[in-house]
């Protein structure tokens, strides 16, 4: 799954590698087989073209190009393009500029951890020109951060629940005698007091020694608290309407069953918890094993924030037939910034991403 960039390349020669660069940029550019006339043409490679069609031949029976029908030409196969990403592909910055508008997007919004997760999925989308997917971050462990009891009748009250990371949670609690607002202010405070920073297994650990109505909001803390470490991740979408635009799904039956990975709920779970384990991007070729029950679609992801307060993932999902080098450079340009907006917003300075 990971990118690892290697030099090392012992079944290819220097201009093998170099054909194989040239034939997925440009069915990546041009979603057409390429020929070698098309390579002699338009590259000054220094060979004849017998030698280049004798290349891409040995390419081809190595497993990576293959030969679509009848055609004159080539296209990558599912570990052409694996090869690509981790022998070939030349990454570099986006324009100073862009980046300098993308960060002015996200200064303007206030610190608003699910609207920067929205505009990261938007943001990438548009800069990829494919479909984008983010996750809010999620701590190892929900923690509690703070909690008020607010009255709203003589015996039932609000629960608002404060979660480390920002995220809030409301209950209604049916009260078996009257509680002024002073006495349930009391309880929030000690509540507060005794559960400041702790996760659900060390809730469910205090003492039962206390107060039968503490007791009782200690238990629903606590439960609420481990019913979120069982959520699975909660992920926005963007851009779907790229990704059908181009010509790998013109097909109806295609589209169809891109349609149904993206917007699948439980597709990406088992990816996402791999991800969220690794550092830096990672490229997934989709048919690739363990993913061959994924279509022929790539995916470009990448983890960010920080591991003590939480982490989320952001990517990019489309054609297989992707420019990896821009969108790589999206990626990790992206998982930088949401990572220094998550450790701004809890006042640390360390990002580990």
């Amino acid at each position: 799954m990971a990118e690892s960039l290697s030099p090392y390349t012992p079944d290819l020669t220097p201009r093998q590698r170099t054909l194989l660069g040239l034939v997925v940029r440009e069915f990546v550019t041009n979603a057409e087989p390429v020929g070698s006339r098309i390579l002699v043409d338009s590259y000054e490679l220094g060979v004849s073209s017998a030698t280049v069609r004798n290349d891409l031949k040995v390419l081809e029976d190595l497993g990576y190009l293959t030969h679509p029908h009848t055609s004159a030409g080539r296209v990558p196969t599912h570990k052409g393009y694996r090869y690509f990403v981790q022998h070939i592909v030349q990454e570099s910055n986006l324009p100073t500029m862009l980046e300098d508008t993308i960060r002015h997007q996200f200064y303007q919004i206030q610190q608003e951890l699910d609207q920067w997760v929205r505009l990261a999925a938007s943001v990438l989308a548009r800069t990829a020109q494919s479909a984008a997917i983010t996750t809010m971050p999620r701590s190892p462990s929900t923690r509690f951060k703070h909690l008020e009891l607010i009255s709203l009748q003589p015996q039932a009250a609000l629960m608002v629940l404060v979660l480390a990371g920002g995220n809030v949670r409301q209950q209604l609690i049916a009260l078996e005698e009257a509680w002024s607002q002073g006495e349930l202010s009391q309880v929030s405070a000690r509540l507060n007091d005794a559960l400041s920073g702790l996760d659900c297994t060390q809730i469910e650990r205090l003492d039962e020694d206390i107060d039968p109505f503490v007791r009782q909001m200690i238990r629903l803390v606590a439960s609420t608290l481990c019913h979120e470490d069982d959520r699975t991740d909660r992920i926005h979408r963007e851009g779907l309407s790229n990704v059908l635009a181009a010509p790998e799904f013109a097909e109806s039956d295609e589209a169809r069953r891109f349609i149904e990975v993206f917007e699948d709920p439980n597709a990406f779970e088992p990816i996402l918890y791999e991800v969220r384990k690794l550092p830096g991007v990672q490229v997934i070729i989709g048919g690739e094993r363990p993913y061959d029950n994924l279509p022929d679609i790539g995916l470009v992801l990448s983890r960010y924030g920080q591991p003590d307060h939480g982490t989320g993932i952001l990517g990019v999902i489309g054609p297989m037939r992707m420019p990896y080098g821009r969108t790589i450079s999206a990626v990790r340009f992206m998982s930088g910034l949401m990572s220094s907006l998550v450790a701004n917003l809890y006042g640390d300075e360390e990002i580990q991403s």
